[in-house]
């Protein structure tokens, strides 16, 4: 699990300010960029990780099938098949397929999100210094999930799954 590498601090258009040591940027609340990934199966059901208990950011709880934060000077696509492949073992054949950026704010932890969508072609392979477990869900049990409270996920995946479930209601 990396600790403290370095990220790009980004201002308020998303545009980089410079490299700083990931440590600093969370403890300053600075913006930066991360990628969060839906990894879904053939039946439509959707991965999910429970981190491990040793991060340092919502150990313990389930989020997005595989996410991390953009390294300085890396593409925000590289990151994301640079997670996909780190955390779950997958090397998709199809292009990812980008759904929608979120704004860096308090929720999202000074973060600018971008979001992914794939599809695994392969079963996962966890790493087990970042995930404690994982499962495949039904989108619809995500929902009654996040209903009755959503004890156990992360903030940044409620606000993500909402986001994603929107963007699918409004291309509908």
């Amino acid at each position: 699990m990396k600790t403290d590498e370095w990220l790009d601090e980004v201002n308020e258009h998303d545009e980089v300010l410079g490299p700083r040591r990931r440590s600093d940027i969370h403890r300053l609340k600075l913006r930066h960029r991360s990628v969060h990934l839906l990894v879904f199966d053939e039946r439509g059901q959707v991965f999910l990780q429970r981190r491990s208990p040793h991060k340092d950011v919502n150990p313990g709880l389930w989020d997005t099938s595989a996410a991390g934060h953009v390294d300085a000077g890396e593409e925000v696509l590289t990151a994301a098949y640079r997670e996909l492949e780190e955390e779950l073992g997958l090397i998709p054949t199809n292009p990812l397929e980008f759904l929608l950026k979120l704004e860096a704010n308090a929720e999202t932890g000074w973060e600018f999100i971008s979001l992914f969508k794939t599809i695994a072609e392969k079963p996962v392979t966890l790493d087990p210094d970042e995930i404690l477990e994982g499962q495949w869900i039904q989108a619809s049990q995500i929902d009654e999930w996040i209903d009755h409270g959503g004890d156990g996920l992360t903030l940044t995946f409620m606000r993500i799954w909402h986001c994603y479930q929107s963007l699918i209601f409004k291309n509908h």
